[in-house]
């Protein structure tokens, strides 16, 4: 266990604590587990957990190219199906004529019901139309219960055939950035090519989010997979490190959400 934390931050302990839990049940009951809707950060660490206990995980966030998944961690012997990520997806309706809903006006509202975040993934949202994928065990709860979106009425529909799931647009455009270190500041001012005193500014007026929590520490250390959030400039994600230069740089591959 302490060789795995001493590769993650400390404030990431308390998920490595409940991804260890969750590798150390499917080795004693070799039965495979699945778990909520994780961020790209938690799936990778639960991934490399389940490797270094020899477990194999796959995922499926019900959308294509969904950004929260639920991830399933099984026995070498198991096969996974698609049933076993139990995930329901829901049409949102709601008159479209009179107001457009936006992915902070839904996840508000499910988070107003005391829902567990982990609960539901992706929420997509197109011209008068939106998408949420839920754990299948919250079907019937979500349909009771979700009736509005801020001053709008809704209703929720099971949208029964995956071919008219809406797809995620995300598209990420990758750019190579050459960086001294792997300082929360060091990393803005790479990403908006502007001096490290102003990105230190930024931070520390709590414009900055990493993995969708603010932080206000210029020497925070970011690492791969972890999504940047600049208020005014957009979202970042660190795809890969991709070692160092012969000066001892460090070369990152970071993407930007188009």
């Amino acid at each position: 266990m302490n060789s795995i934390i001493q590769h993650f931050r400390k404030d990431e302990q308390p998920f490595i604590e409940m991804a260890t839990g969750w590798a150390n049940e499917v080795e004693n009951t070799y039965a495979p587990k699945l778990t909520g809707f994780l961020d790209p950060r938690q799936r990778f660490i639960l991934q490399t957990i389940s490797r270094g206990a020899g477990l194999l995980t796959s995922s499926d966030g019900g959308f294509q190219g969904a950004e929260r998944q639920r991830v399933l961690l099984y026995p070498d012997y198991y096969e996974p199906t698609e049933a076993d990520y139990q995930i329901t997806v829901f049409e949102i309706r709601y008159p479209a004529k009179f107001v457009q809903l936006e992915h902070r006006d839904i996840l508000g509202s499910l988070m107003a019901l005391g829902l567990d975040r982990a609960k539901f993934g992706d929420i997509l949202t197109g011209e008068g139309q939106a998408q949420l994928a839920a754990a299948s065990e919250l079907k019937d709860y979500l349909k009771a219960n979700v009736e509005s979106v801020g001053k709008s009425k809704v209703r929720l529909e099971l949208v029964n055939d995956p071919a008219n799931y809406f797809v995620s647009n995300d598209h990420w455009l990758e750019n190579l950035h050459i960086v001294s270190s792997l300082r929360l500041d060091v990393i803005v001012a790479s990403l908006l090519n502007c001096a490290r005193q102003k990105a230190s500014a930024l931070i520390q007026g709590e414009k900055v989010k990493v993995n969708w929590t603010t932080r206000d520490q210029p020497s925070f250390e970011v690492n791969e997979l972890d999504m940047i959030s600049i208020r005014g400039a957009g979202r970042f994600k660190i795809m890969t490190i991709e070692g160092r230069t012969k000066k001892d740089k460090i070369r990152l591959n970071i993407g930007k959400l188009e």
